[in-house]
């Protein structure tokens, strides 16, 4: 099976070459080959001038959700694994993540930093998820443990089947809402965390929780296109 693992990035100058290179280093499960596409989301500080040896695609600053469209659409792959262009995830827990896709057990798998150790969240931010997946499990009857997780993993023809309209931060509340409602259940499997800070380069903010939340509600009542 090829797995294409999508790397939606914007101003990591500081961290992508790692990121990257863990990424290329990161074992799959047996017979599994591995697909790297990063999008460029209009970064600025010379993170694109680092992706010349890597299949990429740059697009205007248009959010997290279209890098992710985008990179769905050029993806080859059996399986869809999304990766942030940070160091807070460990592509180390790739292969916890896609075996239960590639035996069969699971058409969508989450990463739950809860089921592992998310070390030094900030409270704010540890709240704001339990918020978050608690919502998702109330609305949807998800029983999550980590509907924010960014290491998220689906079968390709999966998620094209998600009638996906998100730009942003929103793609997590989105997809999970909308795969619950076509009938999908989400397994989760432990990985590592490592949080950072806003002075770390952390993009996410207060409204982005807000939008979250709206979003979880807004489509268990708006009709699936």
């Amino acid at each position: 099976m090829k797995v294409s693992i999508i790397i939606p990035v914007y101003n990591e100058f500081r961290t992508f070459s790692q990121v990257l290179e863990r990424v290329r280093q990161a074992s799959l499960p047996v017979g599994c080959a591995k697909e790297i596409i990063v999008i460029d989301d209009g970064s600025t500080d010379g993170t694109a001038q680092m992706l010349d040896d890597v299949s990429h695609h740059r697009i205007d600053h248009s959010g997290k959700g279209s890098a992710i469209r985008i990179g769905l659409a050029l993806a080859t792959g059996d399986i869809v694994l999304i990766q942030d262009g940070d160091l807070e995830y460990d592509p180390n827990d790739y292969a916890g993540i896609l075996d239960p896709i590639v035996n069969g057990e699971a058409e969508i798998v989450y990463g739950s930093r809860f089921l592992g150790k998310p070390a030094a969240m900030a409270a704010t931010n540890r709240i704001a998820n339990r918020i978050l997946t608690a919502v998702a499990n109330l609305l949807y009857s998800a029983h999550l443990t980590d509907e924010a997780t960014a290491y998220k993993a689906f079968r390709t023809e999966v998620l094209r089947g998600i009638p996906l309209e998100c730009h942003g931060f929103e793609f997590c509340p989105e997809v999970t809402a909308k795969a619950r409602r076509l009938g999908y259940r989400i397994h989760e499997v432990p990985v590592s965390y490592n949080a950072r800070g806003i002075a770390e380069g952390k993009k996410i903010r207060a409204r982005d929780g807000w939008k979250a939340l709206c979003t979880l509600v807004e489509w268990r009542f708006r009709r699936l296109r």
